[in-house]
């Protein structure tokens, strides 16, 4: 790689809008809104990928659902203060967009690439069925002395080289956003069903 420094995160993906605009907030005089996208898998199903967009990228005003996009920016995370207790909430912001006739057939539709220091001890466990699975969690720096963190899930062998990870690893991870419905418990009678989002996994390598 050159010498030139290379964004530590960066995402790419292609789909389709699913959802209208929703308000996020305003930096600046400048509006944020949150729009949804499906993207497809290679196995047909599809992950809703939350974007957060500037109303100075694209007129917010209108309904674009059903359209084709490409979008490209950064995987980000924030702190919403939810009743007790803080919920870590992730999007793309998107700092470039732009509409396709169709999507081409092949092409990467969802890459993500990641530069970032581990900041809790990676979680190792097998599935029932004995597959290996390893949560980390990834400290993403961003200018001005703000983080992002971004949880990510690695598969087999290389769950089993994620597990050795120690925390404040430097780590480079490659793969693709995944969303993932889960219930989660509110009290003794009622759950509510919500959506996480976490990077899969293809290809990790860790620089000491």
């Amino acid at each position: 790689m050159s010498d030139k420094i290379i964004e530590n995160n960066q995402v790419s993906i292609i789909g389709e809008v699913v959802s209208g605009f929703v308000f996020s907030h305003e930096v600046f005089g400048e509006g944020f809104y949150m729009l949804d996208v499906s993207v497809r898998r290679l196995s047909d199903s599809c992950d809703v990928i939350p974007l957060m967009i500037s109303e100075r990228l694209i007129d917010v005003n209108a309904d674009y659902r059903g359209a084709c996009i490409r979008a490209a920016g950064q995987f980000r995370s924030y702190n919403r203060h939810e009743e007790k207790k803080n919920r870590l909430v992730l999007s793309v912001f998107v700092r470039e967009l732009e509409f396709m006739d169709e999507e081409v057939e092949n092409s990467k539709t969802n890459q993500i690439f990641l530069d970032g220091y581990i900041c809790k001890a990676p979680v190792y466990r097998k599935t029932p069925l004995g597959r290996e699975i390893a949560d980390i969690l990834l400290a993403v720096n961003r200018p001005y002395g703000k983080s992002d963190y971004i949880p990510c899930i690695c598969w087999g062998r290389n769950a089993r080289f994620a597990s050795g990870f120690e925390v404040g690893g430097h780590t480079q991870i490659w793969g693709r956003i995944q969303s993932r419905e889960y219930m989660k418990k509110i009290d003794e009678t009622e759950s509510e069903r919500r959506i996480a989002y976490e990077v899969s996994v293809s290809k990790l390598e860790y620089l000491e």
